[in-house]
């Protein structure tokens, strides 16, 4: 019997567990520990904001989806990871200790480095969890004029919510009346004139929001909020009303101090998603040194290769399954801008984009289809 241990209840850790349990025989032991028994899916986070759904329509219980699936669950942290004794110290939970493992999955996702950023938490919005999601709702619902700043920090590595962050302000702007008492600024980090690593990307993007009359602010590294400012690292400061911001993101700590990072502490693997200087370990979604941005279908199509590959591992046989390095992501304009952009990583070729109001349909149909398939 192997006891295969899953760290982490986000895309790729729910991915990797079921996977898991329909391709491991049923004298195996499958658990996965979660610091939360709610998965949230993150693509519907601008969506609750907004006031487009509810609490309960962006997550769902991770226990009993687990546990019909005969997979272990354990809502606790982890602690600490000894991987030469394979054991997991957790705490904080309903169950602390040590649990003894013979396979290991990373799947600890990212962590929000606010601190990097003066004045961050008392300034701010952000909406990368749904207790910060609604809080930001409470915010747009109050503003009705001045100037909205929507931008990622520097390391942030998520553009989606900001492009349709700003889309959705400035279409709820109109309905209200209020669209010529408000001014929407985007501010990026990156330099001009590539966004999401494709001119052809930009054209769209500019576009769109020239269209919106939303402006575009580049190459501005914010590193300090005050109230009413934010500053780049230069100095330059832009006044706001209102504040929606992603912070940096850095790896898990819980796998910092094991020798198998980088200095951002994300995971380093090889492309079969095994950790690179661990037997018998593999690393997937955003704890991964792997370069872009983090997304949640990446994380998905990581846990399918690694929960394929441990297989393949327990039975004896080489790995059967390679990951490739590819971006999918829909921008939810609201209308006929939206865009898909489909483009490989790991190839100098050209995005492949696509624009239409069905794309804004597609995803909505995918997050319906995530949510039947699993939960």
């Amino acid at each position: 019997m192997a006891r295969v241990l899953i760290l982490g209840g986000g895309f790729g850790g729910v991915v990797a567990a079921e996977r898991l349990a329909k391709e491991l025989d049923d004298e195996h032991q499958i658990t996965l520990v979660s610091r939360s028994r709610r998965f949230v899916f993150y693509p519907e986070l601008v969506r609750l904001a907004f006031g487009n759904c509810q609490r309960e329509d962006v997550s769902f219980d991770l226990r009993q989806t687990m546990l019909r699936r005969r997979v272990n669950f354990i809502e606790a942290e982890v602690a600490r990871i000894d991987p030469f004794e394979r054991k997991v110290t957790i705490a904080h939970g309903e169950v602390e200790g040590q649990l003894p493992y013979d396979y290991l999955i990373f799947a600890l996702g990212r962590r929000l480095a606010t601190e990097r950023i003066t004045g961050f938490y008392e300034n701010a919005h952000h909406l990368l969890n749904v207790d910060k999601a609604l809080r930001f709702g409470k915010a747009i619902a109050a503003f009705h004029e001045g100037r909205a700043v929507i931008g990622q920090c520097p390391e942030a590595r998520l553009p989606v919510p900001v492009y349709e962050t700003a889309f959705a302000l400035s279409r709820l702007l109109e309905e209200r009346g209020e669209r010529e008492r408000a001014s929407i600024t985007i501010v990026s980090p990156d330099p001009p004139g590539l966004q999401l690593g494709d001119p052809d990307v930009t054209i769209a993007l500019r576009m769109a929001l020239d269209a919106h009359r939303i402006k575009f602010l580049s190459d501005f590294p914010i590193n300090r909020v005050t109230t009413g400012a934010a500053i780049a690292s230069d100095g330059r400061a832009i006044n706001f009303n209102l504040l929606m911001l992603l912070p940096p993101f850095q790896g898990s700590p819980a796998a910092s101090y094991l020798g198998i990072t980088d200095d951002e502490s994300y995971i380093n693997v090889d492309s079969a998603m095994h950790v690179i200087g661990l037997e018998r370990t593999y690393a997937i979604g955003d704890c991964v040194n792997f370069s872009g941005p983090k997304m949640g279908h990446m994380a998905v199509r990581q846990g399918e290769v690694a929960a394929t590959n441990l297989t393949a591992e327990i039975n004896g046989h080489e790995p059967v399954s390679q990951y490739f390095h590819e971006m999918r992501l829909v921008i939810d304009e609201g209308g006929s801008d939206s865009i898909y952009l489909h483009k490989d990583l790991w190839v100098d070729e050209p995005a492949n984009l696509r624009q239409g109001r069905f794309w804004s349909w597609a995803k909505r149909v995918q997050e319906k289809y995530w949510e039947a398939a699993h939960s």
